[in-house]
Parts: structure tokens; C-alpha cells; sequence
């Protein structure tokens, strides 16, 4: 087997003659050739040659420099399903599995990939649910969910495939023994119940659902050791919160500013200034939908109302300085309607100009 590694490695300075003559290949290209020429030349077993074959598709897919790279893994993993020997149905399932997550990655404006990636997923799982280890089922149910989700979004599916696929993989996947995969499931599960439409009386139990799922999540995920997942999951219980139905609208109002001031804390603007600014958006929407006074509801919202524009104004700043127009754009809309709440005279004053 090392042999064969180290052939493809040497195969990465071959050059090709072209129309114009020599020309570099892609990786893509040098890996796949080489991969078919030990294929065919290497005394090995058709396993040892199956073998080589995922090793180098696993390469291109972890770490693809071009969309070709991920066709061709693709392609390397349909071969090592052929060279496969017979009876091998465990292993071709384990294939399948990881050249179903490769279809995920193609970058593509049609679901072609995607629909290709749901067949192989649950062509494996058929096997793997009966042969394979739990953690490997969990694992590829998990992927199906996100294929679900994907498909869900580009309204080819409903949601519920997908929460059904998330929730069997939790059976495994349980926050003891595999924290860093509950914590991905759970904000999976809390974006999948608010992607539901809520026009009957359960969407209330599922919005529930989703702010229950975020905080599940952050059970795991502290700002210490995964700042990044922290931020993200703070920023996304800060926006269900801020969107739940609930008698409770102003107590869940100061709880998701608690939300996304835990946010801030990674999400700075020197660091991560679009994150930054999507952020501090969010919490002048809560603002501006906040009385003052928690003790008073009724008490007006003056203070807030002129909190949640300076900091819109400074977020349509990052977002104008990063070129992200229709963001900009989006802000500059709720600016104007929160001045039209806070009147002329604010704006005048606001402005020097009074």
C-alpha cells in the first residue's frame, strides 16, 4: 500500500504536452492518472488497489482546490466500488457513504448532485444499519439529514426527512460521548424546526423546539475551547429567541440581547467584522422591539429605538466597506423605518442639523 502512495506522489511533477506545447495538469488530473496507472500496473490485490484508490479520493475531497477535484473523487470512489471484491458489501456501503458526502461538496446551481448524494447515502445505509458499527450509521444519517436540509431549502423536499434523519442520529450521537456531533445536530435540528412554516398552532412548539435545540448545543460548545461554533450558536439562539411566540416576548427580548452580547465576545470587529455587523443588526432588531424599562412594557422605547439605529448605522458601514450591497441596503430600509418611529425632531438632532 505505501508503495502505491508514494507513486501517486511522484506522479505530481508529470507534465503533459499540449497544443502549445508542455503544460501543467490540475492535481486533479496528475492523481487520477496516477491512481489508474497503479490500478493497472501494481501486483496487488483488488482490495490493496481499492484501498489506494479511497485514500487518494479522501485527499482530493478533504482538501479540493477546484470543483474538479471533487468530480474527481467521485470518480475514485465509483472505481474502488468496482474493484471491490465480491461479497465486499460492507466495505462498497463504506464507500458509498464517503462518495455521498462528496456529492454534497459539488459546488452546483441544480440539485443533481444532491438527489445523486441521497440515493448512494441511503443505498449505504441499508447496509450499514445492518452490518455496520452505530457510530457509522449515526454518522451517515447525519449526512443524509444535511442532504434532506439542502433539498428542503431548494424546496424539492419537506423539513421533516431531514429532523427524522437528525433525530435517529442522536440516538448515538449523545453530548457525553460525541459533543462536537450532538452540537452540530442540535443547531441542525433548531434550524430545521424554524424553517418550518408556522401557520398552525404546533409552529409555537417548534419554535419552542428550536431555541431548546440551540441551547442543547451550547451545553457542549463553550467560548474557551470553540469560540467560532460558540459565537455562531449565540447569535442563532439570540435570533430564535427574538422570533418565538411566546407570552413571554419581552422577557425572551432581554434574553436574546444577553444572546448576542455573548456573540460580540467572538465576534469583533477587527476579527470578524462581516459577523460583527450581521450581529450587531440582529440585536438592533431586538432593540427596537424592547420597551425601555423591562418593569414598565408600556414605558416607551426612545432609548432603545436610538441604540438600534447607531448601531444599524455602524453595521451598513462594515457592510458598505465589504462590498455586501443588498446587506447595506437591507440596514439603510430599517434605519429609515426607525427614524420614522423616533420622528423629525430625533433625526434633525441626530444630524446636527437642528
Amino acid at each position: 500500500m505505501t508503495a502505491f502512495l508514494c507513486q501517486t506522489r511522484k506522479s505530481n511533477q508529470i507534465r503533459f504536452e499540449g497544443e502549445n506545447g508542455l503544460t501543467n495538469i490540475s492535481r486533479a488530473q496528475q492523481q487520477v492518472q496516477a491512481a489508474m496507472t497503479a490500478v493497472e500496473t501494481a501486483a496487488a490485490t483488488q482490495a490493496e488497489k481499492a484501498e489506494m484508490l479511497i485514500e487518494i479520493a479522501m485527499g482530493l475531497q478533504q482538501k479540493p482546490e477546484r470543483a474538479e477535484d471533487i468530480f474527481a473523487a467521485v470518480d475514485l470512489y465509483k472505481l474502488a466500488m468496482d474493484l471491490a471484491p465480491e461479497g465486499e458489501v460492507l466495505g462498497v456501503a463504506r464507500i458509498r457513504a464517503r462518495m455521498a458526502t462528496a456529492l454534497m461538496a459539488v459546488p452546483a446551481e441544480d440539485a443533481t448532485q444532491l438527489k445523486e448524494a441521497k440515493i448512494e447515502i441511503e443505498t449505504a445505509l441499508a447496509t450499514l444499519t445492518a452490518e455496520g458499527s452505530d457510530a457509522e450509521v449515526a454518522e451517515a444519517e447525519m449526512n443524509l439529514g444535511l442532504i434532506c436540509q439542502t433539498l428542503a431549502g431548494m424546496r424539492l423536499l419537506p423539513i421533516q426527512p431531514a429532523i427524522s434523519a437528525y433525530q435517529r442520529s442522536l440516538r448515538t450521537f449523545d453530548k457525553t460521548n460525541y459533543p462536537k456531533e450532538f452540537a452540530i445536530l442540535q443547531s441542525n435540528l433548531a434550524t430545521a424546526f424554524l424553517s418550518m412554516p408556522f401557520t398552525d398552532q404546533s409552529g409555537k412548539m417548534r419554535e419552542a423546539l428550536a431555541v431548546q435545540a440551540f441551547e442543547e448545543a451550547l451545553t457542549v460548545v463553550n467560548l474557551i475551547d470553540h469560540p467560532n461554533e460558540y459565537a455562531m450558536l449565540q447569535n442563532n439562539l439570540g435570533n430564535a429567541l427574538q422570533y418565538v411566540s411566546s407570552s413571554h416576548r419581552v422577557e425572551n427580548g432581554f434574553r436574546a440581547l444577553e444572546a448576542y452580547d455573548e456573540a460580540l465576545k467572538v465576534r469583533t470587529i477587527r476579527d470578524m467584522p462581516e459577523e460583527y455587523a450581521n450581529t450587531i443588526a440582529n440585536k438592533a432588531n431586538c432593540l427596537s422591539n424592547l420597551p425601555d424599562d423591562p418593569q414598565n412594557p408600556d414605558g416607551g422605547n426612545y432609548g432603545n429605538l436610538t441604540e438600534a439605529v447607531r448601531l444599524l448605522e455602524e453595521a451598513r458601514g462594515v457592510f458598505a466597506k465589504r462590498g455586501a450591497g443588498e446587506k447595506a441596503q437591507a440596514v439603510t430600509e430599517a434605519i429609515t423605518e426607525l427614524n420614522a418611529a423616533l420622528g423629525p425632531s430625533t433625526i434633525l438632532e441626530r444630524s446636527g442639523l437642528q
